[in-house]
């Protein structure tokens, strides 16, 4: 009997009871299903880490102005239709698609081999993502320490500022009655003889606040373009080898140790965020911010606009992480028969919630800073970097204890940042795992902390005096078209190629059989909607493409060069594999592509328990002969 069912025994992971050596790896676990690979601790982990990946920066830096941009409460109409028509389901496919093989972005793959180059592009994309996403970090890590002060130092005009510097607007000029007649004056005329302006003339001089000079001056020290690197920011450098560190230290062990880290860096953004926005609903002004994020009547007229649904499209599209490769990767750890369709369903819900719950947060504070500076909310409300570390911290340094608001603003971002970059960096270690498992099973430790420093050296030209140039250049390209391009070709390859109802079967061998009624949703966003949705949005980015800049600078020539060649060298691979693909496979040319578009000899379930009927003629050369190991049964007996 031992005999008999040790085999099954064997191929569902449970190998360890056997281990002579008593080799332990890291990453995995004798409760493990998977003893080569591993498996998430608990579904806690798992849905923490999910969560932490697809909730980031976007949701409180770009989601409150997009709303806030495209008819206040309406746009939530475009974006809920998005979420479920777009997001949703390649959601559901990528993490359905990583779970059923037990595989990471790359060797995943072996599902349709002429198309592995991109599972290639979402890796490289991924990489040349991690090391600009790392220095933002620093940036947050920086503004961090800084707020460890009594005074805020970008609170006011202090030593670094220059004449343009200013708290508050300064008139420059405006109309004014004289003797019955109206003339045009400077204010300083009209003040010294107790002129009044006439409502509506006022300009004013063109002015920095503190806030705005203190990042570009003090914070970034920045050049003026790409063209004049400058040196190395030195204590940007420390920030991004801080955080690099912070890194390494929460993967040293892979998803047993990051997977327990997220309980606190994937929960206690919420409380901070909660923090925030009592915080901010109890200062004047408060209101006038909520309504111009929401809207005291939201303009459905903006509906008709297509650049609200397209605003909608990309903001569900890269706020749920899909496309990159993390998810394919952070769902190849689960159990086989985990619940991947409750699962995709609840962080695509909480991701959507927290970016609504955000906006409240900081719409509320800006509009206190509306209210102190006597100015319309439209003229404080910012996106990106300028909502980040202008907008937000000046509104801040007007609060009672502002230095304590300040800290906990840029422990979230830390925070929100971190858990992202775990997933990614995972991501890349996955596809290491993958390719050389036992090197990773002895070198897990040194393959992360090595892996970690490489990409912390890449990323010293973005702590470069020239540094947020990089930043967004690289943000502008890889960011963009490339993973567009990537789930394009990912939901045709695996929808039209493989087949989506040979799909469907998987997902039933983990989930259960489920009616045609249950599955008529996501064919029809599988097989039509959102393939269509995202090359419309593709397209559209090619159309309205326009040099990249940095506020008013405009880039060199050659910096859109470069970031054409980055994105070139990411999508490169796509053409290259299938060809190299194809040249490698028998027979004449049309039976070389039709054998590339069949899924490989070893294509399915990773342990050949869950194999059943419709993989049982799968034999895996690499485990082959561990599954005929003569000596087992010897030792059983």
């Amino acid at each position: 009997m031992g005999m008999l069912s040790l085999p099954g025994f064997l191929s569902c992971g449970k190998k360890k009871d056997f281990n002579l050596t008593n080799e332990k790896d890291a990453h995995s676990s004798d409760s493990d299903e998977n003893s080569e690979r591993g498996n998430w601790s608990n579904k806690g982990d798992y849905l923490l880490s999910m969560v932490g990946y697809a909730v980031g920066l976007g949701n409180v830096w770009r989601f409150p102005y997009l709303t806030y941009q495209n008819g206040g409460g309406a746009f939530l109409i475009p974006y809920t239709l998005m979420l479920a028509l777009a997001g949703l389901p390649l959601f559901f496919m990528e993490c359905s698609l990583g779970q059923f093989a037990s595989l990471g972005p790359v060797s995943i793959w072996r599902i349709l081999p002429l198309f592995q180059g991109v599972g290639i592009t979402m890796v490289i994309i991924s990489t040349f993502v991690t090391i600009y996403y790392n220095v933002i970090i620093a940036y947050a890590l920086y503004y961090l320490f800084a707020s460890f002060q009594k005074v805020l130092p970008w609170s006011d005009c202090f030593s670094w500022a220059d004449e343009f510097c200013s708290k508050t607007r300064i008139v420059s000029d405006c109309n004014t009655t004289l003797d019955g007649e109206i003339i045009h004056a400077n204010y300083s005329f009209i003040t010294s003889n107790n002129l009044t302006c006439i409502n509506g003339t006022i300009k004013y001089k063109p002015v920095q606040f503190p806030s705005e000079q203190y990042w570009n001056k003090v914070a970034l020290q920045r050049s003026s373009g790409l063209d004049e690197t400058g040196r190395i920011v030195w204590y940007l450098a420390l920030c991004l080898l801080l955080s690099w560190m912070i890194v390494g230290a929460a993967l040293f062990k892979g998803i047993k140790s990051s997977g327990k880290v997220v309980y606190f860096t994937a929960l206690f953004p919420y409380v901070i965020l909660l923090i925030l926005l009592v915080r901010g609903a109890t200062l004047e002004g408060a209101l006038d911010g909520i309504e111009y994020y929401i809207g005291r009547q939201s303009n459905i007229t903006k509906l008709m606009e297509a650049e609200v649904w397209k605003d909608a499209a990309t903001q569900i599209f890269y706020s749920l992480s899909v496309a990159w490769g993390g998810l394919v990767a952070l769902s190849s750890y689960n159990k086989f028969h985990n619940n991947c369709y409750s699962d995709a369903i609840l962080v695509c819900v909480i991701n959507c919630v927290t970016s609504i719950f955000a906006g409240f947060a900081i719409f509320s504070i800006l509009g206190h800073m509306a209210f102190v500076s006597e100015r319309p909310v439209s003229e404080v409300v910012d996106s990106g970097f300028d909502l980040a570390f202008v907008a937000y911290p000046e509104a801040l340094s007007k609060l009672p204890v502002s230095p304590l608001w300040s800290f906990l603003f840029f422990f979230m971002l830390l925070l929100l940042g971190l858990d992202s970059q775990f997933a990614t960096i995972e991501t890349l270690t996955t596809t290491i795992q993958d390719i050389y498992p036992k090197v990773m099973k002895k070198l897990r430790m040194p393959v992360t902390l090595g892996l970690c420093t490489l990409l912390f050296f890449l990323g010293l030209i973005c702590v470069t005096q020239a540094g947020i140039y990089w930043v967004n250049l690289i943000d502008h390209f890889c960011a963009g078209w490339g993973i567009l391009i990537a789930a394009v070709l990912e939901i045709i390859g695996i929808i039209y190629i493989y087949g989506g109802n040979r799909f469907i079967e998987d997902i039933e061998m983990m989930i259960g059989k489920k009616s045609r009624l249950f599955w008529l949703w996501w064919r029809m966003c599988w097989f039509f909607i959102t393939p269509v949705l995202l090359m419309a949005i593709l397209v559209w980015s090619l159309l309205t493409f326009s040099r990249p800049s940095y506020g008013s600078v405009l880039y060199p020539t050659w910096g859109t060069a470069v970031g054409w060649c980055m994105i070139i060298f990411c999508v490169i691979w796509i053409p290259i594999v299938a060809i190299v693909k194809i040249v490698k496979a028998e027979g004449n040319l049309v039976q070389r592509i039709v054998s590339c578009c069949q899924p490989a000899a070893n294509w399915g379930p990773y342990l050949e328990c869950h194999r059943g009927e419709r993989y049982s003629h799968i034999v895996d050369p690499k485990k082959k002969k561990e599954h005929e190991i003569p000596t087992v049964s010897a030792i059983v007996y």
